[in-house]
């Protein structure tokens, strides 16, 4: 027998509930706007990503800290980092010829948490 959790309800209904439909449609936003979202929740799709997004909400890093810290190659994170720089995810700061980075700003720490107490529920 299968658990309620696992058993997917069908609606019965034939009926389109017009109001409803206009009023949801009207606060929809542009397809380029849900492909733009799509693309950054890609980049959380990934577990070396989360991972150096996390290192990061705790210190600031430079690449070769990061390396040691995952037990990857410099070139595995600066490739990861990259991705996450262009979107805005993190930020670098020089410091003589040592870069080091971190988050770019408290929403992606705020998306971090979210889904770590998410999965803590």
């Amino acid at each position: 027998m299968k658990n309620e959790q696992q058993i997917q309800p069908e609606c019965g209904c034939e009926t389109v509930h017009e109001e409803i439909v206009s009023q949801v449609q009207g606060k929809l936003l542009s397809k380029e706007t849900y492909i733009d979202l799509a693309t950054l929740f890609k980049l959380f799709g990934d577990a070396t990503r989360i991972q150096l997004l996390h290192a990061l909400e705790q210190h600031e890093m430079c690449v070769c800290d990061l390396a040691a810290l995952l037990g990857v190659t410099k070139s595995a994170i600066s490739h990861q980092l990259k991705s996450l720089r262009i979107a805005r995810l993190v930020k670098y700061r020089r410091d003589g010829q040592n870069v080091f980075y971190s988050l770019a700003d408290d929403h992606v720490q705020k998306i971090l948490d979210l889904g770590y107490e998410h999965l803590s529920e």
